[in-house]
């Protein structure tokens, strides 16, 4: 006789396999990454991609999260149906109390991003429910769970179309990579969705982006069918376009490609296409009755040694930021920086133009400063702050041009590339724009040696922070010129 399926059994393991994931990456995830790692021609690349392995290991040992935004929760549950469970309350409110759980745990905090009114207030959670979740009965007695986290960049990404029957999905496929640019934080997933009806297609391709690393094994036995096919025509040709870990310019963008179907109506091919970031996070679980879900770590040995890791780079103070200085700055210049900075992103952005469009002084001066686009989370005892990566800089693009006219901000400081307007307005005003690497969160945030909120403190991880930094590692992205690495990057190394 099948034993039951508490209810505790499904909370306690999704909550726990949400912390879980919030610092291992798959085990499949870290190996893709190093082999990439190991054929990396390009050295800023090469270099981005070190960083994401060194900070992935740094969360693995410490049990903090990968990325600053620790997403949202996702959750697909395959009930049998014939499992036995106690369940008196709908799947919504148990996962939510998991979800709950999770982000509150003291030891290791997760950063609340969900806002639960998307037109109005955009009021934040505060917990970071609902969870999304979906849900399919399925043959057999037992709960099969899939938990992942996405962030905003790569979900920010998402494209759909509904093409013609005979068009060329990869034609479709490739051309959207490279209009993505690199907001979806390369190199990472690609899960895609063909068939169904609109929202089939759109489910397909979240949920695929759950399976297996297995490209290597596919292109080493060859492929038997034509979605195999597709697959590494696909992932040939998007690396091809050579844009490279976080638009940089190099061999490897993507690490695989997946590809799930559904039978469609003649006249429509409804086609999805997700693309899963360098914070790729994700386990699988299944409910027995035998009790919560136990998760096991990956072993440390997975994870390959990176030479000459330590502070490399021209060292920037941000005390000092004389336009003779930012004027020697260089696209694809590493740069370690020291001194203070502020951060501030999308509503603070919007408050601080709503200010100066009302003719009233700003909480902060940043005249000659460095804005840092960052949301991080919550520290811990014995931290100064939480992760603290960048966010996608183009979500500021429009905010931009007005700040840097009305208060002289020389730096800033996010991920992805910059709007054509936006440069202009870099070149006009003298500023620069460096990167930090998306996905090394942690490792970013060990060069933050004192935080303060000095504005916005009602933003909660939007409020505007003064940051002390040593040695905080970026990239000059735009120069004082409005030179543009993920121009010239991608171009290098593009392959016919």
């Amino acid at each position: 006789m099948s034993r039951r399926i508490l209810e505790s059994h499904l909370i306690d393991s999704i909550a726990n396999a949400l912390q879980y994931i919030s610092y291992y990456h798959p085990p499949d995830f870290i190996t893709a990454m190093a082999e990439a790692h190991a054929r990396e021609q390009s050295p800023s690349a090469k270099a981005a991609i070190a960083q994401i392995l060194v900070n992935s290991r740094m969360c693995a040992v410490g049990h903090r999260p990968i990325c600053q935004d620790t997403g949202i929760a996702n959750v697909f549950v395959e009930v049998g149906v014939e499992a036995q469970t106690d369940w008196t309350r709908p799947l919504q409110e148990m996962i939510d109390d998991a979800v709950r759980r999770a982000w509150a745990l003291e030891t290791n905090p997760l950063r609340a991003s969900v806002v639960v009114d998307p037109l109005d207030t955009r009021r934040n959670s505060g917990d970071n429910t609902p969870a999304m979740i979906q849900t399919t009965l399925v043959a057999g007695r037992n709960v099969h769970v899939t938990v992942s986290s996405k962030g905003g960049g790569s979900e920010n990404k998402t494209q759909f179309a509904v093409l013609n029957p005979s068009a060329n999905l990869a034609d479709w496929v490739v051309e959207r990579v490279a209009q993505m640019g690199a907001g979806w934080c390369p190199p990472g997933m690609l899960g895609i969705g063909v068939g169904g009806s609109v929202d089939k297609a759109m489910a397909m391709a979240k949920a695929v982006l759950n399976e297996p690393i297995d490209i290597t094994d596919l292109r080493a036995r060859g492929p038997q069918n034509r979605i195999e096919e597709m697959r590494l025509d696909i992932l040939d040709r998007v690396n091809a376009l050579g844009i490279g870990a976080q638009g940089l310019g190099g061999i490897t963008t993507a690490l695989d490609v997946k590809i799930a179907t559904y039978p469609t109506h003649a006249a429509s091919m409804p086609v999805a296409l997700i693309p899963n970031c360098a914070a790729t996070r994700h386990v699988q679980f299944t409910l027995t009755g035998d009790g919560p879900a136990n998760f096991t770590a990956p072993d440390l040995s997975l994870w390959p040694k990176i030479e000459g890791n330590g502070p490399i780079g021209r060292r920037l103070c941000l005390d000092h930021l004389g336009d003779d200085v930012l004027g020697s700055l260089k696209p694809g210049e590493t740069l370690l920086l020291s001194g203070k900075l502020f951060t501030g992103r999308d509503a603070a952005h919007k408050r601080m133009v709503e200010t100066l469009r009302a003719g009233s002084a700003l909480p902060v001066n940043l005249k000659g400063r460095a804005l840092y686009y960052v949301g991080p989370v919550d520290a811990i005892p014995g931290e100064v702050i939480g992760p603290a990566g960048p966010t996608t800089s183009t979500r500021m693009d429009k905010f931009t041009e007005e700040v840097l006219e009305a208060t002289g901000l020389k730096v800033m400081i996010g991920k992805a590339e910059r709007g054509a307007e936006v440069i202009k307005a870099i070149r006009r005003h003298g500023a620069v724009y460096l990167i930090a690497v998306g996905g090394a969160a942690y490792l970013v945030s060990q060069a933050i040696k004192a935080s303060r909120i000095v504005a916005y403190d009602d933003l909660g991880m939007e409020a505007i922070r003064e940051f002390t930094v040593e040695d905080m590692p970026v990239t000059v992205a735009v120069d004082t010129q409005g030179n543009s690495i993920h121009e010239t990057g991608p171009r290098q190394w593009a392959r016919a």
